[in-house]
């Protein structure tokens, strides 16, 4: 569905510029925005690289698994479900933590494999499970403490202080984590 939206908006900006003999301005600003979407790329692939490097370390040294620990209290009143020491709670623990830290790229494997192994509980197979639905809105409303792509964008763009944002992102992540739980909840509380 993107895709037909995407190809329309290009479609209409090409006629209308076409007709308002602004081709010109379509055809720099298709380059001008290329190179900027290669400047970028390079400088998130820094970035990737660098978190991605510190979450290995982070595993390797045991601090993914005693965060891990730390929030399993949390998570089995969250996905009561599942049992402690399912293999599911492991990837929604490490999905978290990714999410947590700002790396939702690198939160995407872990929350796959969660929902492989959720779906290995799950006795309708063709429904999405309780702790399915509570995960896919937690993992959602990804709340943060670091946004580490948004500070990465601004400081491209040359922004005066990137790390402004860390307050009001942290304030927002956590609302939105809060009224996706909360939602889920009562939905959960209403089918009963």
């Amino acid at each position: 569905m993107l895709n037909y939206l995407w190809g329309a908006m290009i479609l209409i900006s090409i006629v209308t510029a076409a007709f308002t003999g602004k081709m010109g301005s379509i055809t720099n600003a298709a380059v001008s925005s290329a190179k900027e979407a290669v400047t970028v790329c390079i400088t998130m692939l820094g970035i990737i690289s660098m978190w991605s490097g510190i979450m290995e370390i982070a595993e390797r040294s045991g601090l993914i698994k005693t965060l891990s620990e730390k929030m399993r209290p949390f998570l089995n009143n969250l996905f009561p479900d599942i049992p402690p020491d399912h293999k599911a709670m492991d990837y929604i623990a490490a999905n978290v933590i990714a999410n947590i830290l700002g790396l939702g790229w690198a939160s995407t494997p872990a929350g796959l494999k969660a929902m492989e192994h959720m779906q290995t509980l799950n006795k309708k197979k063709d429904t999405a499970s309780r702790s399915m639905c509570m995960f896919m809105v937690f993992n959602m409303s990804s709340l943060q403490l670091i946004s580490i792509n948004l500070i990465a964008y601004r400081t491209q763009y040359n922004s005066i202080n990137p790390s402004e944002i860390i307050g009001p992102g942290i304030f927002t992540t956590v609302v939105s984590t809060v009224v996706g739980i909360v939602t889920v909840k009562l939905i959960e509380t209403l089918k009963k």
